[in-house]
């Protein structure tokens, strides 16, 4: 073994406790690289393979009804390369043992298997058999969630009939990768799923033999999408058609797309915090050594030692604490990685949903690694290099000392001794503290941001959930009811107000900006679902104009005043234009409001409803239940109690993870800048704290030097990580501005509790380790004059 090689090796040895501290911040930016990283990779190949393999449609399209002939029409629209004319209904199911009434897609499929667009995948059981109308394919979800199997038999109210369908294959579809109805935000696969069923047997029983009522379209590869959905729209607008849309605004492929968007920037900015702090240690402790180290790199220059030997020497010192690092955060991160790649299998699913860490990642986490590494370290090493051997041979040059800020302003008669050392020692090296603060505040940032995801989760349910949804019970019929079928509602079990609404699919347009979107009729007076500004002020709904979710009013680019042109795409299909009165900020969805009233007279309708808001007592829910169940006219229920629960049980023990991760990492931060911080103080002061040992003080006086400048610097740090937690919970708040929900910036008083807590633990378990070393220190040793 070389001599620097030797050298190196007892290097690390006297540097273990800081080498340790740093390896673990590189393994916490490791770790999140891989685990990022490779659940991105697996989530978006998982995808593009089975869109691919199962034939993904590129344009959706839903209508009233339209013949078959009109296929070959919309097949020789340019770009069309295949057309696939389906019916889909939703129904109201009775499943066992589920007290609510569940709702199920039925969705038409060939009679006999043949190369489709959004083909099947079958998991178990078999195909439909042609002339079997009660036989039908279920998505895995539904039947993992209700624990159907094979055979098993569902009730079902099919075009106003009862009847039993038979289980006879479990399916997965491309189109329903994420499976929710199109007004939720979380699957909730108890109470909604796909049934596939015979076209045959679905056209018949709907009465649309020759028929149907939604299209989907694969392109050739270089067709303008835009022109193809033009003209697709302008060939069915006389059959109903309600707006063509793209893949990108599929509702499960947009769902899916923004996860793997997301997950993508997460792999990007929080390796990118750690490694820049282990970078930041790896300067400070190589600077430091390199000061302790000035007589030695003089002999090795002395006997031969060129420039590239002694900065490969100190860069190799760099490189094995950082591969050290680089290993324990990869296996971690494939572990993690391997874990967040399941728990997406509660939520997408694919035929098969395999992990993927390939070499290629793993190489360029180390090559990540190493080259943070070099950044933070290459200042000290130029340092190590640019030492002429006979100045390196001298003392470096003494401290000038001045009057402290304190000592100036005359308030030193009001500190102790300790308490003025501290403070000198504080201002006579600004930078060095500067930088401990700054790593010591990322960290606070970093348990402010996480625990954001939970206030703002909290947050998102009062709001949402009590104070704009104060309904028990939403009903949503087939299609439109008159008006007098709210007087029917109030005769159900249990109902005790029932607020009307009245829903169109519409499309709006304000200069060149559009949105596919809807309009929704409410009751002015009503109280059950109620439309609020930022500071949960209600907004009135007059009897002219439209209300929308601020949300929408920034897509279409339109202010309070601004006139707003509606297409709507049903019945008539009148074309209005509406001023904008108001804006709310829901927080889910995008949605246009207006009064039923004047809904009915755009639509030159009567009095019409489309669903309603109940209030009811849910200790009668049982009769309640069973009573809608057998009610043709209902086509889905959906309870708001059911959202609450399954939204804080995915989104809430999702959080609850996350913010375990981040404070674990927080921790490693913490304790990793305050105890380098620490232990550098140590080595470069203990001439001065062991003689201030010699001339009286204790080791308690001379601990509280050490570990008050520790504690100075770390009370320092907390505002300002709250500032960057702030700033960072901000940009996930713009981060997570989108179309399908907003979470507004809000931090709760516990959050910034639990972020000094914590950190004060890390600073105090380092201050610990450190103390104990303090006690160590030979006093005679460390007393001698270097020769």
């Amino acid at each position: 073994m070389q001599a620097l090689d030797r050298k190196l090796l007892r290097d690390i040895v006297h540097l273990r406790g800081q080498a340790i501290a740093i390896a673990m911040i590189v393994a916490c930016g490791i770790a999140s690289l891989v685990t990022m990283m490779s659940a991105y990779q697996s989530l978006e190949l998982s995808q593009m393979a089975y869109y691919d393999r199962y034939r993904f449609a590129d344009v959706f399209v839903q209508l009233k009804r339209a013949p078959e002939s009109l296929a070959e029409r919309i097949g020789e629209i340019p770009g069309v390369r295949q057309v696939q004319t389906r019916v889909v209904r939703d129904v109201i199911l009775d499943i066992p043992n589920l007290p609510e009434p569940a709702t199920g897609r039925l969705v038409s499929i060939p009679d006999r298997p043949t190369l489709m667009l959004n083909d099947l995948f079958l998991r178990r059981g078999r195909y439909v058999e042609p002339g079997r109308s009660d036989e039908v394919m279920v998505s895995e979800a539904f039947a993992e969630a209700n624990e159907f199997d094979i055979g098993d038999r569902v009730g079902a109210i099919v075009n106003g009939r009862w009847e039993e369908l038979r289980i006879v294959g479990i399916a997965l579809s491309p189109e329903y990768v994420y499976e929710i109805r199109g007004t939720d935000l979380l699957p909730d696969n108890r109470r909604f799923g796909v049934m596939w069923m015979g076209h045959e047997a679905l056209s018949t029983a709907f009465d649309m033999d020759g028929a149907f009522n939604d299209v989907s379209l694969a392109l050739l590869p270089g067709a303008d999408r835009a022109d193809v959905i033009f003209r697709l729209d302008k060939l069915l607008d006389r059959f109903g058609g309600l707006g063509a849309y793209g893949r990108e605004d599929q509702i499960s492929n947009r769902f899916v797309t923004d996860e793997i968007v997301s997950l993508w920037a997460t792999a990007v900015v929080m390796p990118t915090l750690f490694l820049a702090i282990a970078a930041f240690l790896l300067n400070l402790v190589l600077a430091r050594l390199i000061a302790t180290q000035r007589d030695q790199i003089a002999v090795l220059k002395a006997f031969g030692y060129d420039n590239t030997s002694v900065g490969a020497h100190y860069l190799k010192l760099v490189l094995a604490i950082v591969l050290v690092g680089a290993a324990l955060g990869t296996g971690l991160g494939l572990w993690m990685g391997s874990g967040l790649t399941r728990y997406y299998t509660n939520f997408f699913h694919f035929p098969l949903l395999r992990y993927e860490a390939g070499r290629e990642l793993i190489l360029s986490a180390i090559a990540v690694s190493a080259g943070a590494a070099i950044f933070g370290a290459f200042t000290a090493v130029r340092q190590a290099v640019s030492l002429p051997p006979a100045e390196a041979m001298r003392p470096e040059q003494p401290a000038q000392f001045r009057p402290t800020l304190v000592e100036r302003l005359g308030l030193q008669r009001w500190f102790s001794p300790a308490s003025r050392i501290i403070l000198r020692n504080l201002e006579r090296r600004p930078l060095q503290a500067f930088f401990s603060i700054t790593g010591i505040a990322f960290a606070v940032a970093i348990l402010v941001i996480g625990r954001y995801f939970i206030d703002v989760t909290d947050l998102l349910v009062d709001v949402q959930f009590r104070s704009i949804q104060r309904e028990d019970i939403t009903l949503a019929f087939n299609e439109a009811l008159p008006g007098s079928a709210r007087y029917d509602l109030t005769h159900l079990p249990g109902i005790m107000q029932v607020e009307p609404f009245r829903a169109v699919p519409a499309r709006l347009r304000h200069d060149h900006y559009s949105h596919r979107s809807g309009l929704t009729g409410l009751e002015p007076t009503g109280n059950l679902r109620r439309l609020l500004d930022r500071d949960l002020n209600e907004v009135p709904l007059p009897p002219d104009g439209v209300v929308m979710s601020k949300k929408l009013a920034e897509m279409l680019h339109v202010t309070i005043g601004d006139t707003l042109t509606v297409e709507v795409l049903e019945g008539e299909r009148p074309i209005r234009t509406m001023p904008v009165v108001g804006t709310v900020d829901d927080l889910l969805g995008v949605a246009a409001y207006v009064d039923i009233n004047a809904l009915n007279r755009l639509m030159r309708e009567g009095p019409s409803i489309s669903g309603a808001y109940l209030r009811a007592d849910l200790t009668q829910s049982d009769r309640l239940f069973a009573q809608v169940k057998r009610t043709p006219a209902i086509a889905s229920v959906a309870l708001r109690e059911t959202g609450i629960a399954r939204f804080q049980e995915t989104v809430a023990q999702s959080m609850r993870v996350f913010t375990i991760v981040l404070v674990v990492f927080a921790c490693i931060i913490a304790f990793g800048v305050a105890y380098n911080t620490a232990r550098i103080a140590l080595s470069e002061r203990s001439r001065e704290l062991a003689t201030l040992r010699i001339i009286g003080f204790t080791k308690e006086e001379v601990a509280f030097i050490l570990l008050g400048e520790q504690a100075v610097l770390t009370v320092t740090a907390i505002p300002f990580g709250f500032g960057l937690g702030i700033g960072g919970s901000a940009l996930m708040s713009l981060a997570y501005n989108t179309e399908l929900y907003r979470l507004p910036l809000t931090i709760g008083r516990s959050t910034y509790g639990f972020s000094v807590i914590v950190i004060a633990i890390a600073a105090i378990a380092s201050g610990w380790f450190v103390r104990r070393q303090l006690d160590r220190v030979d006093l005679v040793a460390v007393l001698k004059t270097r020769e």
